[in-house]
C-alpha cells in the first residue's frame, strides 16, 4: 500500500498532524529537560550550545561560531556578551590575523567542561530512549533541516 498524499489526508490542517507543531513542542520539551542540568552551571540552553561549540572548536571567530550554530550575529551577540560577563570566554586578537577577533575560553570556561560532561548521558537517561533511537532521530532532523534550508 502506498503512503497517503497530503491531499488524501482527512484534515490537512489538523494541528496534531503538523510537522512544525511536533518540532516546536519537541524542542521546548527537550530544552525543559536540559534546564535543571544547566542551571547549576549558570548556563541557559543557547549559552550551552555556544559552550559546546567552543569546547570542540576554539578559538573561533564570531562568524565561524554563527555558522556552526546556524545563528545570525544579532542573536549571537547578546549570548557572547553574557558569556563574557560571566567570565567564560573572551575576545582576543586572532593569532593568524591581527585584524580579526577570536573567541577563546577563559580558564573558568575550560573548567566548566568537566562539569558539563555528564549532561549528555543524563539527558539520554531522563528521556528513557536508546542512544540508537536518538541517533536516528538526529539523522532525520538533520535531513529536515537540510531540506528546509534548501527552500528558504
Amino acid at each position: 500500500m502506498s503512503e497517503a498524499t497530503l491531499s488524501e489526508v482527512e484534515n490537512p490542517l489538523a494541528l496534531e498532524g503538523q510537522v512544525c507543531f511536533a518540532l516546536s513542542v519537541a524542542a521546548r520539551s527537550v530544552v525543559a529537560v536540559y534546564r535543571p542540568l544547566l542551571e547549576p552551571l549558570g548556563l541557559t540552553h543557547p549559552q550551552y550550545l555556544v559552550m559546546l561549540a567552543m569546547w570542540e572548536h576554539e578559538p573561533l571567530s564570531v562568524s565561524a561560531l554563527g555558522r556552526l550554530l546556524q545563528l545570525d550575529p544579532a542573536t549571537l551577540s547578546p549570548l557572547l556578551k553574557r558569556l563574557e560577563a560571566a567570565g567564560l570566554l573572551r575576545r582576543e586578537r586572532s593569532r593568524h590575523d591581527e585584524r580579526s577577533l577570536a573567541l577563546v575560553l577563559t580558564d573558568r570556561g575550560q573548567k566548566l567542561r568537566a562539569q558539563a560532561e555528564t549532561i549528555p548521558s543524563t539527558i539520554v537517561e531522563k528521556l528513557g530512549m536508546e542512544v540508537s533511537e536518538l541517533r536516528a532521530l538526529h539523522h532525520q532532523l538533520s535531513r529536515v533541516i537540510a531540506a528546509a534550508v534548501a527552500v528558504v
